[in-house]
């Protein structure tokens, strides 16, 4: 079967001139696009050609779009479906949806909203896909349990997969919330441990007097309460693999002894007299700098060189690109289902919310905020007032940012109609990459109107 080189778009719609016009906007965007003028033709061609999304008038001269829905359906083809026609109403939106569409738009129709409905399906559609395809054959996740297409988690699946390969000590760093643990996870799927067991455990989260127990375990009368021996975290991970999470946390004296069960492989327990083998890879993973805690004398230097001659770094989310809306779209999903909501999705203006927030708490924040928004959204499209406030706040423009201040102070900070319309013109400008047609056409006024008001702003590009 050919590489498909872009997303192919199916195109049903009557009215030759709207048919143009809409083939040459989708065409600029990058996809290919078949055109098709009736029912008969739209379905015969989404069974033959399997486009990746379709877009048909609801009332064609043999039919209506619905019926295309229904033949994709009846073959078990799951394809994102929008709905145009000039005839809209709030029954035949339910309907249409009901029958399985992804969204309805009515005519007379914005070119740039059609734009972004069809890269929204089609980035939650490929989202799917991935999900679809988690399970290799060895049945692990194909892209190693790691949600994200952006360079930096194909660079850093690229080093899991040769890390695992070792059986040396690993060191995770990343910020708060990154997912270090699920890059922990990753490396021990990925190697040949996966069979034994993958113990995590937060050093911070053990009292200080307890940790070499802990680890190493201990002999019966070891010391008070001690009634009967026990084994320590290393050999219950023996095989396996032990993630030691905040790593930073570990008193000295506990560091040298786990640098010597890196050297010997052997432990000694609390109370014991001989030294016991283990086998066990360690991961450590950390979010702060290490380098930085051995200059203070807070970490071992001999310790922190043994872990970083195989470090990894996990990307923070505000420099993961597109993938904060593929993980916006699976969280949803997955709280959705743990809610019992079925299917949800996400307003276009809470996306641009989401992408435009920098996310100090990373995947974790994300994932937060995808909870909250199920919980307090009625219905079934996420807007932004479901987001959390912090997440909101970053939103506000120059009048709402005058009304907050107004309950604050005074209406003496509200901007002028004229500083309004070019903080206007400089976010649309800004959305569609400096595309003048565009942005005219999201304005609703000629370009000559639009390089008026970009010279009087300033704003060129």
């Amino acid at each position: 079967m050919p590489v498909k080189l872009s997303e192919t778009l199916l195109l049903i719609e009557d009215d030759v001139s709207l048919r143009t016009l809409l083939q040459e906007e989708l065409e600029l965007d990058g996809y290919q696009v078949l055109v098709a003028g009736t029912t008969a033709e739209g379905a015969s061609m989404a069974l033959s050609q399997a486009p990746d999304l379709v877009i048909s008038d609801l009332r064609l001269p043999d039919g209506d779009g619905l019926d295309v829905l229904r033949k994709l359906q009846a073959e078990g083809r799951m394809v994102p479906f929008i709905i145009i026609t000039a005839f809209g109403t709030v029954d035949q939106a339910v309907e249409a949806l009901q029958a399985g569409a992804d969204d309805f738009l009515t005519k007379p129709l914005s070119t740039e909203h059609l734009r972004l409905k069809v890269k929204r399906l089609l980035a939650h559609a490929a989202l799917s896909h991935e999900l679809a395809r988690y399970r290799s054959v060895s049945g692990q996740p194909a892209n190693l349990g790691l949600v994200g297409e952006s360079v930096a988690m194909d660079r850093l699946r690229q080093e899991i997969r040769q890390v695992a390969r070792s059986h040396a000590a690993v060191l995770v760093n990343g910020e708060s919330g990154t997912g270090k643990e699920l890059v922990a996870r990753a490396i021990h799927s990925e190697s040949s441990r996966r069979e034994a067991p993958f113990i995590p455990v937060n050093c911070a989260g053990i009292p200080h007097e307890l940790m070499e127990s802990e680890f190493f375990g201990h002999a019966a009368g070891a010391f008070t309460g001690a009634r009967q021996a026990r084994k320590g975290l290393f050999a219950e991970a023996s095989g396996g693999t032990l993630l030691l999470d905040e790593i930073g946390e570990m008193p000295l004296p506990l560091q040298a002894k786990l640098l010597r069960v890196l050297q010997e492989g052997r432990v000694k327990p609390v109370g014991a007299e001989r030294e016991e083998a283990v086998d066990v890879r360690v991961i450590a993973a950390t979010h702060v700098d290490l380098l930085e805690a051995v200059e203070r004398g807070d970490f071992r230097e001999d310790l922190y060189y043994r872990l970083e001659t195989l470090a990894l770094t996990v990307p923070p989310l505000r420099q993961r690109g597109d993938d904060v809306e593929l993980l916006a779209m699976h969280f949803l999903r997955h709280s959705a289902d743990r809610h019992g909501r079925g299917f949800m999705r996400l307003g276009e203006a809470t996306l641009q919310t989401l992408v435009d927030y920098p996310f100090p708490g990373n995947v974790r924040e994300l994932a937060s905020a995808m909870e909250r928004a199920v919980t307090f959204c009625e219905g079934d499209v996420v807007q932004p007032e479901h987001l959390p406030a912090r997440i909101r706040k970053r939103q506000m423009g120059p009048l709402d940012k005058a009304r907050d201040a107004d309950q604050q102070d005074s209406i003496a900070s509200w901007p002028t109609l004229e500083a309004l319309q070019q903080d206007y013109v400089r976010q649309v400008m800004s959305a569609v990459g400096g595309n003048k047609r565009r942005a005219a056409q999201v304005l609703g006024i000629n370009r000559r109107t639009l390089y008026r008001w970009l010279d009087n702003s300033g704003a060129k590009q």
